[in-house]
């Protein structure tokens, strides 16, 4: 509940300006998906286009996060949630700034998400889906974790332990198993220059 003594303060320069400024539409590029998928792989290439058009950006990764903001958490149902909910509030503040936010979590959760969407307005919350079989992230396996997992060495491990609720209908859908970095980036930068967010 919020403490009635705390009152939101207006700023004096508004979300607009600082949006035009920038010459872009801020939003958050939000992608889901399980261990291995690719997520912060095709992000990191989203957000170097991005750079090369001169845009101004920041991106959030999960374990990034996880050394400071939210280092206290653990991988609980309960501290995910919480995870997600911060992760959610920071990327707000940073559209707010005029920002084009790359946010890479697992992000298990369809409810979870939603509730990140519900706190940005309309067309500011892009959900992008990184698709890659089960079967796929296990073998690319980059930081030793499903190996883990199946060991029983790390408990509530997305895909394996714990669900992973795949988006039901994301801005963007990326089927990330035969295609090139570069081939899913341009995917991205194609969505967000068709609909007007790079040449506000």
């Amino acid at each position: 509940m919020l403490n009635k003594n705390i009152v939101w303060h207006d700023h004096h320069v508004s979300a607009e300006e600082r949006s035009a400024l920038k010459e872009q539409i801020p939003c958050v590029l939000w992608f889901t998906g399980l261990s291995g998928s690719g997520k912060s792989t095709v992000a990191n290439a989203v957000e170097s286009r991005l750079l090369e058009l001169k845009k101004h950006t920041y991106l959030l990764d999960g374990d990034n996060i996880r050394t400071g903001l939210n280092k206290g958490l653990s991988f609980s149902d309960e501290d995910r949630v919480e995870n997600i909910r911060r992760i959610g509030e920071v990327s707000k503040l940073f559209v707010d700034s005029g920002i084009i936010v790359l946010s890479a979590f697992i992000s298990p959760f369809q409810q979870d998400r939603e509730i990140v969407r519900s706190l940005l307005a309309e067309g500011k919350f892009i959900e992008v889906f990184i698709d890659t079989p089960l079967d796929i992230c296990e073998k690319r396996d980059p930081k030793g974790l499903y190996k883990k997992a199946r060991n029983g060495e790390i408990p509530n491990f997305t895909g394996i332990s714990s669900p992973y609720e795949a988006p039901l209908s994301p801005e963007i859908h990326i089927i990330n198993y035969d295609k090139s970095v570069e081939e899913a980036a341009e995917e991205v930068i194609d969505y967000l220059k068709n609909r007007g967010y790079l040449n506000a």
